[in-house]
């Protein structure tokens, strides 16, 4: 089989918020893997570093997803360069509408529900919920072109109502309408799309990495990238599984 034969037949993904963080190490999985692997990266020098670092199949991709014609532009791009999708993670996220890094404390203190910047709210909510469902929408014509087509969301623990509402959850303190909520947001918007697509055999899952060190909380988490990748990694590699589920690290989540 040559070359051209073979990048017609290997899988193709796009991951987006892939220049660092849980995506980056979703996208080195996906590439090890085989797949064709799109780096979806607000700034595109980011994610053409990212996508060095990662080798052959990895390929950069200047996608906001609050911007609809960047995100039109890398949509079409893939459907030139590869006529399909097989799998879409949205990944890109955001803990806080500032500029400068805060720790989960400093997060909490502004995003309480009493005293909550509605600006704030929106900006995370852009990027976290409605840049999800427009990311979705948009690939949808290139994902019912594949066979086994996936949409993985990259979740969290604190979106879980069942979990926080649990007088002994220790995460009861860290629920705020900003981030925390925006999750819980985003896992209904998975529900929707899995129930909607089941019918067209495309799977839509939310996966939690755990309390991981990323840039989102200022790297606070007590998991190791590595640690916090595994769940959404198998979620992302598994083409014959369920769909409208949500896992975390320790196995099914509650919604």
């Amino acid at each position: 089989m040559d070359n051209q034969t073979a990048s017609l037949t290997q899988p193709v993904a796009l991951v987006t918020g892939a220049n660092q963080g849980v995506g980056n190490e979703i996208a080195k999985a996906l590439a090890a893997n085989g797949y064709v692997v799109y780096l979806g990266s607000r700034k595109l020098k980011n994610g053409e570093e990212a996508a060095a670092e990662i080798g052959e199949n990895a390929k950069a991709i200047q996608l906001d997803v609050t911007q609809q014609q960047s995100i039109n532009a890398a949509i079409e791009r893939i459907g030139n360069e590869y006529g399909r999708l097989d799998l879409l993670v949205n990944n890109a996220g955001i803990a806080h509408g500032g500029t400068s890094p805060k720790n989960p404390e400093e997060l909490m203190s502004t995003g309480r529900a009493v005293n909550v910047s509605l600006d704030e709210v929106r900006t995370v909510w852009e990027t976290n919920v409605f840049g999800v469902i427009a990311v979705t929408q948009a690939a949808l014509p290139l994902l019912r072109k594949s066979s086994a087509a996936r949409v993985v969301n990259v979740s969290s623990g604190l979106g879980s109502l069942t979990w926080i509402s649990d007088p002994a959850c220790w995460a009861r303190e860290n629920f705020g309408i900003v981030y925390a909520a925006s999750k819980t947001a985003l896992n209904a918007v998975t529900l929707a799309f899995a129930l909607e697509l089941e019918k067209e055999n495309i799977k839509v899952n939310a996966t939690s990495p755990g309390y991981t060190a990323t840039a989102l909380n200022n790297f606070k988490g007590t998991d190791s990238l590595e640690v916090g990748s595994r769940e959404p990694v198998r979620v992302a590699l598994e083409t014959d599984g369920p769909t409208d589920g949500f896992t975390g690290p320790d196995g099914p989540m509650p919604w």
